[in-house]
Formats: C-alpha cells, structure tokens, sequence
C-alpha cells in the first residue's frame, strides 16, 4: 500500500539575481535575465519573487506554492541552457534544467521550456503550467509519494514464518468530530469488543481528551480480516476513521508478543528494505492522471531468528492459562540460542518481564551456591551436611519450607530437597565475593548487548556479613533475576561454562560484563548430579516422566514474607529453560506448568 509522504517545507536560500551581466541595460534586462530570474527563484524557493517575473503574478505564486508544499524537496538546483527570439522580437523561449531533490539519494530531473513575453516594456515569463514541468497541465497539481517496499518476514529456526506482512487498519477517533465523545466511546467500545475486548469507553474518553481536536487519537490496531468483522458496528460512528498500512505482525495474536515486535523494531531498515517513490500528476478532483517519474521499492530478505516454533508454542500453551503473570523462557545450552520468550496476559501487561524482570530467585540459586561450595572444596555431594527445621545466624533464623528437619543427610539430598538450613550454613562459611563469583559463572550478573532484546540477568551483591551471606545464599536478601537470567544459568551447568545468548542468525551479541572464568569440570559434574537428583527424588518428582530433567525449585518470598513466587529451572538435552509464575505461593504450580511445557515441546 502507497502512503503519502509528508515533508517539512524548504526554507530555501534567497537569491539575488543580478539585472544584467554587465550593470544596468540601456534597454533594461533581456529575455535570458527574466527567464535566469524566473527560474533561480522558482529554485530557491522564492515563490513570490518568481511569480512576480511573470505575466501572472497572484496565479503563478498560487502554483507554485502548491508545488514546493506538495513535493516537499530539500533542495532545487535549475538554470537557464538557452534563449531564442522570433524575427519580430516580441517574443521568446528558454530551456532550462530542473533538479529536485528529495533527499536519501532521491533525484528527479527533467528539462522544459519557458515562454517569455514583452509587457510594457519588460520581459515575463507567460504563465502557464509547463512553466514548472512541460507535462502539467491546466488545472493539475504536481505531488510526491512513496512507495514502502513490502516488509521482509521474520523465520524461525527451522524456517517458520514468524512475522509476516499484514495488512493492518488503525482504528482513530479525531475527537472534534464526535459530537457526543461518550458516546461514541461507548458504542465504538462495544463493537470492538469481540476482537478487542481490552478496548473501554472510558480508555477511550481519557485518550480522546488528551488529544487535540483536529488530531487522530489511536484506539487500537486490528488486522483486516477483524476489521472487517467488526466493521459493520463501527464504521459509521462520528469522527471514526480506519487509516490502513501494511507493516510485519506475527503470525498469530500476541505471539511471542515481547520478542518479535523488538526484533521488528531493531531490525526495522533492514526488514522494510529501500521505499521507492514517485512523482505524479493530479486533476483539480483529486484523481490521478500520470505518473511522470518512479523509482520502485526494493525489497529485502527474509530475517531468521534463533526461535524454535515449536517451543515457543509449547511456552505459551502451557503459561497461558496462569492467572497471574507467569513467564517462561528456553535456550540452547551449546551455543544460547534463545528458543522462546513467553509471558500470559497478565504479565503482557507489564512489560518484558520475561527478559528484564527482576525477582528473588529463591532456593534455584542453590545452583549458585552449591556450585560455590563444590569449588571450594569444602563438601562434596556425598558429605554429610546438618538439615535441621530452622537455624539462626547472628539473631536472624531461617526456616526450612513448612519446618521440615532432614537431620543429618548427603549434600545432594539437602539439596534435592531444598534444605534452606543447610546452604544458608554453607553460604555463611564462605568469603564475601565466593556467591558473587560463582553466581556470575553462570550468568547470573553478566550484561549483554543482544541484537534485537534488552536483557538484564540479576543482580548478585557480595553478602556484608553472616546474616546477608546466610539469606543471599538461599536466593532471598539482596539477590535478584530474571526467568532469562536463570535459564542463562541452567545452560552454563548444562554447556560447561556460559553460552553467549543470541537471537538474530548472523548478528553477534556483545559481552559487556561476563565471567572471568569458568566453573570446574569436577564441580560442575557434582551440580548436575544434584540438580539431576531433585527429579528423581526431590521437590520435582512430577517431571520424572518427561526424560533427563535436571533442575531446581525455588519458593521465593517477596514483600513482608507472607507471599512467594514459584519457580522451576533446569534443562534437558540441549534445552536449557526457567519458569516463574509470580504471587503463586510456592514453586509447585511452576513445576506443573514446566511439566506442561515439556511435555508439548517434545
């Protein structure tokens, strides 16, 4: 679809034309000095000094404002290439070069004639249309349009079409011309609601009073087979209008609704390819009659992504019947491909929280610390470790979830039942910077630059004394990440160290902030065995039939302690992935839902 362009009107550099070549003409200027004058001015953009070297001044300045407001250009270069007079020197013709520059490289340049007459005494140039372009005639108005090349699809991994481009109408309200706002809000609320049922009177009223009245406030956008569902209950409402475009949207209704738009985003000039664009001629009705010069659109290729369908899919089937925001996030543990982002509504609401949300992990930071742990040497996952219902540290006790008591057990029962007592002990024992350190060896703190995301993974400050080490050790404190932070960190267990993420084929990410090394092969062969044992006898026995899990549970409290995010983090095979359902209470919805997902991305 063509859409018009709109330019900023040039501002262009007078220019004083000298009456003669060599002073003052006993005879007053020539042909060639009106003609030179004409065009230098029609030029620069001096209207109504080059109206008034010809025959019909108010007409030819009426013209030539219409020209330079409807092309627009950022510059005009012509000049004058010849001059003849007939026999009886009552009258004469020039040819002349124009330039019209529309900027990015965009020049349309033709030659014409000009028609000079004697009046009173004085050359002027004979008004007429071909004055400005030998192809305009009577009555018609020159005009510049562009012309957008259709947008380049957005794949998948494996090919699938992700985003594609679709014809899309704006539904706007210009709230001057609704002669009863609330009304109208009303009835254009009502019909939209079987495509848009987030759209509200009132939403409209408070967006409709924010906006001038000759101004169009956007209500919504809908693709055009809703549109036309809807178009029958609205398209008669008072000040209503429908502006189409063709731009890229997915496939389907908010599917991977926080990353496909980004990427279409960042990727916008090289996905819409190169406009092309025309110069036109109109009648005094509007209608078109010729086309006197077009370049046409280039379009680009397609645009692949690291996304898998299927996964993504998978994500969303299972987060989406989670009443409050639940988000989860899958890469690719050997390389970090990112495989899917996907938030319900409830967390669409809220922003990228997926990707830049940034909550106490809970007890999934054991990962953290046991891996701090084993690289310490002082436990392995056979030593034998206290697991009592609570322990206190300095006058700060912390309890196990529902005061369970393990007694005395192996490292990797504590932690395949999530013993906070134990890892706050061991978290305590350990150096300031120790959770830090191990915490950024698997992602947990490290800063990207992702082509086509913003991502932040956590936050893990170095613990001031037992208290905060005991508490940041079980994941609450002072420590926070995001579902894409954690699932950078089960795939730095599952690779060996961690994967740089990536989401755009061919674009790299830059590391801003990463680790400085990476963990051992020994401890983290210990950590996979622990997280591995969580599956099979520990606080996620539930995923025990959807193959080689490994993972970590984690009940995160948050505000005064009476309410907690669920989590499940983990991998299998080369798919490494994090679960969070906010407000849930504890992590076994999480694991429930992160059963769903598996089952479905299998």
């Amino acid at each position: 679809m063509r859409t018009a362009r709109a330019f900023t009107a040039l501002a262009g550099l007078l220019v004083t034309v000298p009456i003669a070549s060599c002073g003052v003409f006993d005879s007053g200027p020539s042909a060639k000095d009106a003609a030179t004058a004409y065009v230098r001015a029609f030029a620069a953009g001096d209207n109504a000094a080059a109206a008034q070297r010809t025959d019909a001044p108010e007409t030819a300045r009426k013209a030539l404002d219409r020209t330079r407001k409807n092309l627009s250009p950022e510059k005009v270069d012509a000049s004058v290439t010849d001059v003849s007079s007939d026999e009886s020197g009552g009258s004469a013709e020039a040819d002349f070069d124009v330039s019209w520059n529309f900027g990015s490289e965009r020049t349309w340049e033709y030659a014409g004639k000009l028609n000079l007459r004697q009046q009173d005494g004085t050359w002027k140039v004979h008004w007429q249309p071909s004055a400005v372009h030998p192809d305009l005639g009577a009555r018609q108005t020159l005009h510049y349009e562009e012309d957008p090349a259709t947008p380049a699809p957005v794949l998948g991994r494996d090919g699938t079409r992700l985003m594609g481009p679709e014809r899309l109408v704006r539904v706007t309200l210009i709230p001057g011309q609704a002669d009863d706002l609330s009304n109208v809000a009303g009835s254009l609320a009502e019909g939209l609601r079987p495509v848009a049922p987030g759209v509200t009177e009132q939403g409209i009223v408070s967006g409709a009073e924010k906006t001038e009245d000759d101004q169009a406030y956007t209500v919504v956008t809908l693709r055009w087979a809703d549109y036309q569902r809807v178009k029958p209950e609205i398209y008669e409402l008072p000040g209503v209008r429908f502006p189409e475009r063709t731009e890229l949207a997915a496939t389907e209704q908010d599917y991977a609704s926080q990353v496909l738009p980004a990427v279409a985003e960042a990727k916008k000039k090289r996905l819409n390819g190169s406009a092309g664009w025309r110069v036109f001629t109109s009648d005094a009705s509007g209608a078109e009659v010729r086309t006197l010069h077009q370049v046409k659109p280039k379009p680009t290729e397609a645009l692949s992504t690291t996304l898998s369908d299927k996964v993504q899919r998978a994500a969303e089937e299972a987060i989406d019947p989670v009443e409050k925001p639940g988000m989860i996030v899958a890469m690719r543990p050997s390389n970090g491909d990112v495989l899917a982002v996907a938030q319900n509504s409830a967390a669409d609401g809220k922003g990228a929280l997926a990707l830049t949300g940034q909550y106490p992990p809970g007890s999934t930071f054991k990962m953290s610390t046991g891996l701090a742990a084993l690289e310490r040497g002082d436990v392995g996952i056979d030593t034998e470790v206290e697991c009592p219902a609570e322990k206190t540290f300095n006058g700060k006790t912390l309890p196990n979830s529902h005061h369970f008591d393990l007694g005395s057990v192996p490292l990797r029962k504590a932690f395949a039942e999530s013993c906070n007592t134990t890892f706050a002990q061991l978290a305590a024992d350990m150096p300031a910077d120790a959770l830090p350190e191990a915490a950024e060896q698997l992602g947990i703190g490290a800063d990207f630059a992702v082509p086509g995301l913003t991502t932040i993974t956590g936050d893990v400050p170095a613990g001031d004394g037992e208290v905060d080490r005991a508490v940041n050790g079980i994941g609450q404190g002072k420590v926070l990440a995001s579902p894409f932070g954690m699932a950078l960190a089960s795939a730095s267990v599952a690779n060996g160290e961690m994967p740089v993420p990536g989401l755009v084929e061919g674009d790299e990410t830059e590391v801003n902030k990463g680790p400085s090394d990476k963990p051992s092969g020994k401890a983290l062969e210990q950590l996979r065995e622990m997280m591995r044992e969580v599956v099979r006898s520990g606080t996620a026995t539930e995923l025990s039939g959807t193959g080689e899990v490994a993972g970590k549970t984690g009940t995160a409290q948050f505000g005064d302690g009476s309410r907690a995010h669920g989590w499940f983090t983990g991998y299998r095979g080369d798919m490494s992935f994090a679960v969070l359902l906010t407000d849930s209470g504890s992590s076994e919805r999480a694991v429930s839902v992160t059963r769903d997902f598996l089952e479905r991305a299998e």
